[in-house]
């Protein structure tokens, strides 16, 4: 019966880790994007991340950054316990936010809008969490 309560908490977890990162990145949006866009973020953050993870084009210091981001999302050990509220998950939106900056910085602009799944107004969210202004991702 004990894995029950791990399952509950592992799912609790990623809902509430979904619900933190979409208010700060809620924070970081542009105008134009809306919540229907908004809710479409993450999953499109981890088919980016799947995408590029994959690519060959790319350098393998940049893919193996992204491997180890995925390991520290799924491993049980955190820099902050998730027990520890909010601040518990906030670590983990940190971590992907710097592997984000990174990696796209790392992989350059082109590469991130082909393997990017979504909308405009989601990758530039990406570009503004990556630091770069949104004139210099405009795609070409």
């Amino acid at each position: 019966m004990e894995w029950w309560s791990t399952l509950a908490a592992v799912v609790g977890g990623l809902l509430l880790l979904w619900v933190i990162l979409l208010a700060l990145l809620w924070r970081a949006r542009p105008s134009e994007l809306t919540v229907r866009e908004a809710l479409r973020l993450l999953p499109d953050l981890v088919r980016l991340i799947q995408r590029l993870a994959g690519d060959r084009t790319l350098s393998r210091g940049v893919r193996l950054r992204l491997w180890l981001l995925l390991a520290y999302l799924l491993s049980p050990i955190d820099l902050v316990p998730d027990v520890v509220p909010v601040l518990g998950y906030a670590d983990d939106v940190v971590v992907v936010a710097l592997a984000l900056r990174s990696v796209v910085r790392a992989a350059g602009v082109a590469a991130v809008q082909r393997a990017w799944p979504g909308g405009a107004a989601g990758l530039a969210v990406i570009w503004r969490l990556a630091g770069l202004p949104e004139a210099d991702a405009t795609p070409s």
